[in-house]
């Protein structure tokens, strides 16, 4: 099928060009013709005369069945539309002051979010004073990249925003 955009195409009637160049319904150039000539053969073989490329001299028109055309452009944008997959950015947020087994269920979770394709923000919420401390969330975002290393990868590393440390990783590409 030849690619038409997706702009409002000129049918039938609307063509006010003098001559344009015809396509068949099956690609065979049927020549130089004038409009009216053209609307009267697709009227005869029960079809429409659209332009599909208006910028060429001649303009180019194609006999087809522009019902048939729209419906089909719907389907194949919808089928796109379902193949996308649309990655989430999923958050873990932790204190500094985590303890292990709340830390091993943190990683768990982290390990699932990016085996099934989702990116991950990790962040370590520092409260009161222990804002004076980034140390420890250095270390607790170390281990946790050290943890997730089979399931993804940093994409971008520990950064403090605020009285947070934010990292981000990304699942690694299964192939």
């Amino acid at each position: 099928m030849l690619a038409i955009s997706n702009k409002e195409l000129e049918i039938n009637e609307e063509i006010r060009d003098k001559e344009i160049r015809v396509i068949d319904v099956d690609g065979t150039q049927l020549g130089i013709l004038s409009s009216k000539e053209a609307l009267k053969i697709a009227i005869e073989k029960n079809l429409d005369l659209v332009k599909i490329a208006p910028q060429a001299t001649p303009p180019v028109c194609r006999i087809m069945d522009y019902g048939k055309y729209c419906f089909e452009q719907a389907k194949r944008e919808k089928e796109a539309k379902k193949n996308q997959k649309v990655v989430e950015i999923k958050e873990i947020r932790m204190s500094s002051t985590i303890d292990t087994h709340d830390f091993n269920t943190k990683v768990n979770q982290a390990i699932k979010f990016l085996n099934s394709g989702d990116k991950l923000k990790v962040s370590v919420r520092f409260r009161k004073r222990a804002v004076a401390h980034p140390h420890l969330g250095e270390e607790l975002l170390e281990r946790f990249k050290v943890a997730c290393a089979e399931a993804g990868t940093v994409e971008k590393p520990a950064k403090m925003e605020g009285r947070s440390l934010v990292m981000f990783i990304s699942p690694k590409s299964s192939k």
